[in-house]
């Protein structure tokens, strides 16, 4: 072991399809000290990694490749500059591994004996073959980094001695013994949220700029972990299906620090925020007592004992809560495993705009297995029926670590081995489900029901959200947005095939699974056309 301070570069590989430079139009900033306004979520993970890291008496430099001076080419050109000791790259998902591997190779050709970790959601689920796929990445951190990334830096010269640590010897994976869960999150420091020369603004990830607003905007994380199960979720498979959480005391502290640095909005990234009565109403009574200034969102299941807390939460400043409805109809809940009710979803919905929550949002999914035409268009009228102001209709997709990949590698449609590094739209994919074409049909058609119901059944509300809306978009993209869910589009991402679809010289996705499965062919399976449904309702 080494008490050597070290130098560490800590990088989070965003998403491109979740970050955008704010309009010209919007950036009203006179600053010169190179700060850009990016429509994003904060690289939450490094923010909150750099100040245990510098606790222990490290250096860091951490960058974010929303910014456009630290993309890869930008990052490689400053190791060989700074020499840091140790690259740390943070991803969440699989659509961001192919960027993670294209910036490892880059790093190391212009630094080949700088070790680089990878660590995240994706990274821990997929730590071993991540290094028999991508020899340019030389170990992975499973599961939570305040521990693991310092034990690992103090132990350069000994990798074998840092529990969660998966590395190679001799050319050799070698799978350290696993780290156990955080029990003490108050332990750590607060997350550094100034080094970055970024300012986060408050947007939806939409295919047009939908800025919400221009304040100061961040997010905060008070607890992690989800006790459910529901099929396509790899949260309880990461978090060992608990739910931990920081004292409100804690939470508090840190809300107190980003008020007086200016935040006036912010966002709680919780998986589940309103699991716990008292907890809900310490932290709530404590913004109020301290008379703390911003705004705040959070979203959670509807059938949680935080519905009952509504009132103090919009006394507190909550004016955003977004619920998981996912279906419409009782039969697609069940085959997801939500283990919830449309009546719950009626009553959590009524009982957040009954007590003033400005904004409640529904993310829903179409395209699950078994879901039929019918339940579909069930679900858009049941949104119809909600007292909803904004909403999303996502197809399902299905990623590694989740109950329905599990599933599909059962019934012989995925192979865990050659598909591992992939995700799928399960409408592409399953027989089981209503073919794409079809559901970005009936999701078209179910749109024109949700607008049409909106503006003539709730004008008003439906005025004052697309006039908040147009407060910070071109009245021409604010029309664009609204018709995108009907606009048939130019693929912009070809479809994921499973291995044995590839095997066969597929070229499209071809619903008809191997013979071995016994399941019924079905050809009727078209390519996802990027029709990314709109938030706004």
């Amino acid at each position: 072991m080494t008490n050597q301070a070290m130098n560490a570069f800590l990088v989070h590989v965003s998403d491109d399809n979740f970050c955008r430079m704010l309009p010209k139009e919007l950036d009203r900033s006179k600053s010169d000290n190179g700060r850009v306004k990016v429509m994003a979520f904060p690289p939450l993970g490094i923010q909150t990694l750099a100040p245990v890291l510098r606790q222990r008496g490290h250096q860091v430099r951490m960058f974010d490749t929303c910014h456009p001076q630290m993309k890869a080419e930008h990052i490689a050109d400053a190791v060989p500059r700074e020499r840091p000791d140790v690259v740390a790259l943070s991803f969440l998902s699989t659509t961001t591994y192919p960027a993670v591997k294209s910036m490892a190779r880059r790093l190391k050709a212009k630094a080949p004996t700088v070790p680089i970790i990878v660590g995240g959601a994706f990274a821990t689920l997929n730590a071993d073959r991540i290094l028999e796929d991508c020899p340019d990445i030389d170990c992975v951190g499973v599961g939570e980094g305040e521990e693991l990334l310092p034990d690992y830096l103090g132990h350069l010269d000994d990798p074998g001695s840092v529990a969660g640590l998966v590395w190679r010897r001799d050319g050799q994976t070698v799978a350290n013994t696993p780290r156990p869960l955080l029990r003490n999150l108050d332990q750590f420091p607060y997350p550094d949220r100034s080094s970055l020369p970024i300012d986060y603004v408050e947007s939806l990830p939409l295919d047009l700029p939908a800025v919400l607003s221009l304040d100061k905007f961040c997010t905060v994380q008070t607890s992690r972990g989800c006790p459910y199960s529901c099929i396509y979720c790899d949260i309880p498979s990461l978090g060992e299906g608990r739910w931990r959480s920081r004292s409100p005391e804690h939470v508090l502290g840190e809300l107190q620090e980003l008020n007086d640095l200016g935040y006036r909005s912010i966002y709680l990234t919780d998986d589940h925020f309103l699991i716990n009565r008292k907890r809900i109403d310490a932290i709530c009574r404590g913004i109020i007592e301290r008379q703390l200034e911003f705004r705040w969102g959070c979203e959670g299941r509807v059938d949680s004992v935080g519905i009952e807390q509504l009132p103090i939460m919009r006394q507190a400043g909550c004016d955003f809560l977004a619920f998981g409805v996912e279906a419409g109809t009782q039969t697609v809940l069940d085959r997801l495993n939500k283990k919830q009710t449309p009546a719950q979803v009626e009553h959590a919905v009524q009982q957040a705009k009954r007590h003033g929550i400005g904004r409640v949002h529904g993310f829903f999914v179409v395209g699950s297995p078994d879901e039929t035409e019918t339940d579909i268009l069930e679900s858009f009228r049941f949104a119809a029926r909600l007292e909803l102001d904004t909403f999303g209709f996502n197809r399902l997709c299905v990623y590694r670590g989740t109950p329905l990949w599990q599933e599909y590698m059962s019934r012989g449609i995925i192979d865990d081995d050659r598909d591992w590094h992939k995700w799928f739209k399960c409408s592409d994919i399953d027989p089981t489900t209503v073919p794409s074409a079809v559901v970005n049909r009936l999701r078209a058609k179910g749109y024109r029901l949700l607008f049409l119901h909106r503006i003539f059944k709730r004008p008003i509300r439906t005025w004052k959200l697309l006039r908040a809306f147009g407060r910070h978009m071109k009245t021409s993209d604010l029309l664009n947005l609204l018709s995108s869910p009907f606009r048939r589009r130019t693929l912009t991402r070809k479809a994921e095939l499973p291995a044995w679809m590839l095997d066969a010289g597929l070229q499209e996705p071809n619903r008809q699974v191997p013979s071995s499965t016994g399941l019924t062919a079905d050809r009727e399976g078209a390519a996802d056309r990027k029709q990314r449904p709109t938030a706004m309702a």
